[in-house]
């Protein structure tokens, strides 16, 4: 009789997780609120294990709407992420309007297995790997690929201001109306 194989105490937490948060009506995936009107960009698999996240769809949208983007990537086994979503959620109120004027969001889904390395994203001008696109659209920061990112873009991929990431980046409304203004 053959032994079966053990799951991770990782699995079993995070599939625990998923369950609880469909029992009570929550997504079992990163996502922004619905009420934001994300475009959502599922990463394909390319090349064995990388994952392509495309994101000339959202910049030809951009260009047509005259607006820009604000990107953000959310893993669906983040904590910091769903605090975040959760903050949008809280105060769709208070920002919505704010974010309507001047951007179109785009919701990158992913996990937090999803290394650097295995990060492809795609403009209209290149295919990289995480750290090389950062650098190929300005951003000099050396920075780790960290859950949640957010990114604000131009409609023709360029950012508008280097942007922090990570846990309690935006904690309150006017912290994140201090972003969407570019007010840093």
């Amino acid at each position: 009789m053959r032994a079966r194989p053990q799951r991770s105490l990782r699995a079993i937490l995070v599939s625990t997780l998923a369950a609880m948060l469909v029992a009570i009506g929550l997504p079992a995936h990163a996502a922004l609120p619905a009420a934001y009107d994300a475009i959502v960009v599922q990463p394909v698999q390319q090349d064995g294990n990388k994952l392509e996240f495309d994101l000339r769809p959202a910049l030809a949208q951009a260009r047509a709407q005259r607006k820009s983007l604000y990107v953000y990537l959310g893993a669906s086994d983040c904590p910091y992420c769903r605090r975040y979503e959760a903050f949008l959620a809280t105060n769709t109120n208070a920002l919505l309007p704010h974010f309507r004027e001047k951007y179109l969001l785009v919701d990158l889904r992913s996990a937090l297995d999803v290394t650097a390395p295995r990060m492809i994203l795609r403009s209209d001008r290149h295919r990289l790997p995480y750290a090389d696109f950062q650098r190929a659209i300005g951003d000099q920061r050396a920075r780790l690929l960290v859950y949640p990112s957010v990114w604000l873009l131009d409609p023709d991929g360029q950012p508008l201001m280097q942007m922090p990431a990570g846990a309690g980046t935006f904690e309150t409304v006017p912290e994140q109306l201090e972003i969407l203004r570019l007010e840093n």
